[in-house]
């Protein structure tokens, strides 16, 4: 089964417009938890533009699901990862100026200080994924680094679906096979939604899990948070 972790910094973004705490991001995290979700995500900043550090060193103690902890592994980052020991934390390789994040590593530049900030977080006992474009050599260079997953970088893919293009998820079958084949996990995030999430699930082989946050808040509005995450549940499984 495909797990789904629901990524909270939608509703951190809502709260941060107005000021105060409502929505509440601690309260929303376990009404998500009591929805159905496997876990929740969440990718504080260093301009803290959505999910604060304050939120994630609160909410670690409250979640019964796994916690996953995304970002760039800049000193601040790894001292708060460090200090709330999730279940699982995702390197990305975010530019500061950037609004979402936009690319995977390269990782076979970046091979050695990949292979150093993975090799501390797993002496925690943290899980390590690297967030990755579609390209069988940086598959082949995260397997190098030691980590423990990749997460696929979905755009493309979400692209390429809308447009009716066919066989969208082509290159994500072939990584996902590589990566099985070299002992990595597979995650994968960014632009899934109602509209493709099964077909990706469909055509995605030894898929452990999708970290959905803005579609998912998005069609929420509409349908309601319970209803939203109940219909990801019934097209991942």
């Amino acid at each position: 089964m495909t797990k789904l972790s629901v990524n909270i910094n939608k509703i951190a973004t809502l709260r941060n417009a107005r000021g105060g705490d409502v929505p509440n991001v601690l309260e929303a995290a376990q009404k998500i938890e009591s929805f159905g979700a496997e876990g929740i995500t969440v990718h504080p900043r260093p301009d803290e533009r959505h999910i604060r550090y304050a939120d994630v060193r609160a909410l670690k103690p409250i979640l019964k699901t796994e916690f996953n902890i995304e970002g760039k592994p800049i000193q601040d980052f790894k001292n708060l990862v460090l200090k709330v020991l999730p279940a699982q934390v995702t390197l990305v390789p975010d530019a500061e100026d950037a609004i979402t994040s936009n690319s995977g590593w390269d990782t076979i530049k970046h091979k050695s200080y990949l292979q150093e900030v993975i090799e501390e977080f797993k002496s925690y006992g943290i899980r390590t994924s690297i967030f990755v474009d579609p390209q069988e050599k940086m598959i082949e260079g995260a397997a190098e680094t030691g980590t423990d997953r990749i997460e696929l970088y979905t755009e493309a893919f979400a692209v390429n679906y809308a447009k009716g293009e066919p066989n969208p998820a082509m290159a994500y079958t072939k990584c996902a096979k590589l990566a099985n084949e070299l002992g990595l996990g597979i995650n994968a995030g960014h632009d899934l939604s109602l509209d493709n999430v099964k077909y990706f699930k469909e055509n995605v082989p030894y898929l452990d899990e999708v970290s959905i946050g803005h579609a998912l808040i998005s069609e929420a509005l509409y349908m309601g948070l319970e209803k939203t995450i109940q219909r990801y549940l019934k097209l991942l499984k």
